[in-house]
C-alpha cells in the first residue's frame, strides 16, 4: 500500500501538471485527459488513452453497482439475523438492490455537468470517513475481545489454502489496491473545476497530497486491523462479510453511509463519460434539436434546472445497460481487481510519465529518462500480475455462477 501511495502520488503529480501546455500558470487549457495526452502525445495514443479511460469509467459504475447492493443487502441480513437470532439464515437476492440503487443513479445522473456534483462529492467524502471509522473502530474492539493479534507475516497459510489459491489471491490484491488508487482517471477533469491563481497545479498537487496521506492512513488501518481481528478468517469486506455481528446497528449505519458514498462517487466518476458521449453527439449532429436544445426548468429554493432530452435518454441508458451487467457479473473483489489491473498502469503511470518525458523533452538514455522508464515496466508488469489473478478468481466463480440468480 505505501508503494502503491508512494507512486500515484508521484505521478498524479506530473499529471498535474499536464493540465495547461506549455507554461504552467498561462498555458492553454487541457479540459479532459484525452485533450493533455492530444497536446503532447498525438496520434493513436489519444484514442487509446480514450477508449481506456472511457472503458475503465464504464466498469467502476458496475464496481460500484455491486458493491452498494452487497451494503445494502448486508443492512437487511443483519437485521433479519438479530431477529431470528442467528437461527435464519436469511438468503436473498441481490436483483432487486442493484435496480433501486440504478433508479437513484438515473435520477442523480440528470445533473448536468462535472462541476454541478461537488456537493455530492463532498456528502461522499463524509460518508467514506464515516464507515472507515466504523470499520476500524471494530476491528480494535474485536482484537480486544479476542486479547491477541490474529494474522501472520506471511498472510493466509498454506493448508487454508493451496499454493496457487494463494498466488492468484496475492495477484488479486494488487489490482484491488490499484483500483482504490485509481482517481488519477479523473484528475485532469477534477483539476479543470478549480479557480486560479494559484496555478491549478500547485492546488493540485496539495489537494493529491493529502488525500492520498489520509487514504493511505485510514486503508493501512482497517487493513490491517481487520487482518488482526480475523487472521485466515477475515472477509473480502469487514462491514459485509459478517465478520462482525453486533453492534447490528452500527454495522447498518456504516453500511448507509457506504451506499451513500457510493451514489456520489458514481457520479463523480461517471460525469466525465456522460460529457464525452453529449459534446461528441452536440458536434456530430449539430443541428438536431433532440441532442442540442435545452429547456429551462425552474425548482422552487433551487433555481432553474438545465433538461435536454437526449440527456435523459443516453444517460438513462447508460445506468440501465451497468446495472443489467452488474446483475449478471456479481462478483466484487475479482471485477475490482481487473478495473484496478487494467487502469493502472495506462492512466496513472503510461500516460503521465510519457507525457512528462515529451514536455521537459527529456533525452532517451539519460539518467531521469531511465529511471521514468523502470518506473514505467515495473508497474506494468504488476498491473498484468493483477490481471492474471482477477481473470482466474473470475474464472473460478462462473463455475458455480448462473446469470441474475446471485443470492447473499
Amino acid at each position: 500500500m505505501l508503494i502503491f501511495a508512494l507512486v500515484i502520488l508521484y505521478t498524479s503529480n506530473l499529471l498535474s501538471q499536464c493540465y495547461r501546455s506549455g507554461d504552467p500558470t498561462t498555458g492553454k487549457r487541457n479540459y479532459t485527459y484525452m485533450d493533455a495526452v492530444k497536446a503532447r502525445l498525438g496520434g493513436r495514443k489519444v484514442m487509446i488513452c480514450g477508449l481506456i479511460q472511457y472503458l475503465n469509467l464504464f466498469g467502476v459504475a458496475i464496481g460500484y453497482t455491486i458493491a452498494a447492493s452487497i451494503s445494502m443487502m448486508a443492512i437487511k441480513r443483519s437485521n433479519c439475523l438479530h431477529k431470528s437470532e442467528g437461527k435464519d439464515p436469511c438468503h436473498m437476492s441481490s436483483n432487486g438492490y442493484m435496480i433501486t440503487f440504478g433508479i437513484t443513479e438515473v435520477l442523480f445522473s440528470q445533473i448536468p455537468d462535472f462541476d454541478q456534483v461537488w456537493w455530492l462529492s463532498i456528502v461522499a467524502a463524509i460518508m467514506s470517513f464515516t464507515y472507515s471509522t466504523v470499520g476500524l473502530s471494530l476491528g480494535i474492539s474485536k482484537v480486544a475481545e479476542n486479547g491477541t493479534l490474529k494474522g501472520s507475516l506471511m498472510g493466509i497459510s498454506i493448508g487454508t489454502v493451496t499454493p496457487t489459491q494463494k498466488l492468484w489471491r496475492s495477484m488479486q490484491a494488487l489490482g484491488a489496491i490499484a483500483f482504490a488508487y485509481s482517481y488519477s482517471i479523473i484528475l485532469i477533469e477534477i483539476q479543470d473545476t478549480l479557480r486560479s491563481p494559484p496555478a491549478e497545479y500547485k492546488t493540485m498537487k496539495k489537494a493529491t497530497s493529502i488525500s492520498i496521506m489520509v487514504t493511505t492512513v485510514f486503508y493501512l488501518l482497517c487493513g490491517c486491523m481487520g487482518y488482526a481481528a480475523f487472521g485466515d478468517d477475515a472477509p473480502g469486506n469487514l462491514l459485509t462479510g459478517f465478520g462482525f455481528k453486533n453492534p447490528f446497528w452500527l454495522l447498518d449505519i456504516a453500511n448507509v453511509a457506504i451506499v451513500v458514498h457510493l451514489v456520489g462517487a458514481y457520479q463523480v466518476y461517471c460525469q466525465p463519460l456522460f460529457a464525452f458521449v453529449e459534446k461528441w453527439s452536440a458536434q456530430r449532429w449539430s443541428k438536431k434539436g433532440f441532442i442540442t436544445e435545452e429547456y429551462n426548468i425552474p425548482i422552487p429554493l433551487l433555481g432553474t434546472f438545465k433538461f435536454n432530452i437526449f440527456r435523459l435518454v443516453w444517460r438513462t441508458i447508460f445506468v440501465a445497460v451497468t446495472t443489467v451487467i452488474s446483475m449478471l457479473m456479481p462478483f466484487f473483489n475479482d471485477v475490482v481487481g481487473i478495473l484496478g489491473a487494467f487502469g493502472f498502469w495506462p492512466l496513472t503511470v503510461y500516460f503521465p510519465v510519457e507525457m512528462y518525458i515529451a514536455e521537459k523533452k527529456i533525452g532517451k538514455w539519460t539518467p531521469p529518462w531511465v529511471g521514468l522508464q523502470i518506473l514505467s515496466v515495473t508497474c506494468l508488469l504488476i498491473s498484468l500480475a493483477a490481471a492474471c489473478g482477477s481473470v482466474a478468481g473470475v474464472v473460478l466463480d462462473l463455475k458455480s455462477y448462473k446469470p441474475f440468480k446471485t443470492t447473499y
